[in-house]
């Protein structure tokens, strides 16, 4: 398991990527547990008649994600303190997202060691997520 130091990150650091098949499921699903029960997320049919091609990931969804590359790569000691994320491009059932991270600044405020990290999620229409991740590191 990691265990990300704040001594050890150095700015430029390329996160591990995830690779996310946005399958029909996932979107349902976690739609559904965010109590999202907005039809464009889980009614094909819907979705369709309202203008998109068809099912898509809500915000929720892919905000978690974003956290969860964040903490893949930190491991237990680190602490999410801040995410700001802009969604783009839909996430359609069917498409992949990958998710990256660099590290964009470090620093100590307040007592905290900080990581700042710029976050993207690309599918094959583009941009799905872009934004900056926060996450307070031991040292």
């Amino acid at each position: 398991m990691n265990r990300v130091l704040f001594s050890e990150v150095q700015e430029g650091l390329e996160l591990p990527g995830i690779e996310i098949d946005v399958s029909t499921g996932l979107i349902i699903a976690t739609a559904i547990a965010s109590r999202d029960y907005q039809n464009v997320h889980h009614d094909r049919d819907q979705a369709i008649a309202l203008g998109s091609k068809d099912i898509f990931m809500n915000i929720l969804t892919t905000n978690g994600l974003v956290g969860r590359l964040v903490t893949d790569w930190t491991g237990p000691g680190g602490e999410l303190k801040r995410v700001n994320i802009r969604l783009g491009v839909p996430n359609y059932a069917g498409d992949k997202m990958l998710l990256s991270g660099t590290v964009k600044s470090k620093r100590i405020e307040r007592g905290e060691n900080l990581i700042d990290v710029d976050v993207i999620g690309r599918n094959s229409m583009g941009n799905h997520v872009t934004g900056t991740v926060v996450v307070a590191l031991p040292n």
